[in-house]
């Protein structure tokens, strides 16, 4: 799988709350999450993101309570992957279960906001084409591979086992 995307930013220690507020929990409706996605640290973001955009971050994103709320805002509002220094672990778990991408590379902060990125999740292989960089990671194992190409745990489950989406 390759994806390419223009890079949105944001800083370390991005919580659950600031992806979206508990006052959004009480709806699991992708559209209204995706409306109110990061609207406390950048509130006109969502309105700029294009469908396949990145979202870079720093450190210990995604920290905070375990609400799979905050990975499925980010999905529907656009994002193809989440890129950081390093994320929460539950953030990480929630968003491979959604089938959302994420891939922790300590050189995330030399990725500037509106850089151009082409990813290969079967190399490993992150290259900025704006700044003509490329950096790598160890990549995904086929069976995560399959599980974010069938979106997540649930529908690769359906597909596999009841065999129908």
């Amino acid at each position: 799988m390759t994806l390419k995307g223009k890079v949105w930013t944001v800083g370390d220690h991005v919580n659950t709350d600031e992806i979206i507020a508990a006052r959004y929990l009480n709806t699991t409706d992708g559209k209204e999450l995706a409306a109110h996605c990061l609207e406390g640290l950048r509130p006109e973001l969502v309105k700029q993101v294009s469908q396949g955009d990145f979202l870079v971050a720093g450190e210990n994103f995604g920290c905070g309570s375990s609400r799979e709320h905050a990975p499925l805002a980010i999905k529907e509002a656009g994002f193809s992957v989440v890129i950081a220094c390093s994320f929460a672990r539950i953030f990480l778990r929630n968003a491979i279960n959604i089938g959302l991408p994420v891939i922790e590379i300590p050189s995330a902060r030399e990725i500037k906001e509106g850089d151009l990125l082409e990813i290969d999740f079967q190399k490993g292989k992150i290259r900025n084409l704006t700044r003509k960089v490329e950096y790598t990671w160890s990549g995904y194992p086929p069976f995560l591979q399959e599980l974010i190409e069938s979106g997540g745990l649930m529908k690769w489950v359906t597909r596999k086992y009841i065999g129908s989406d």
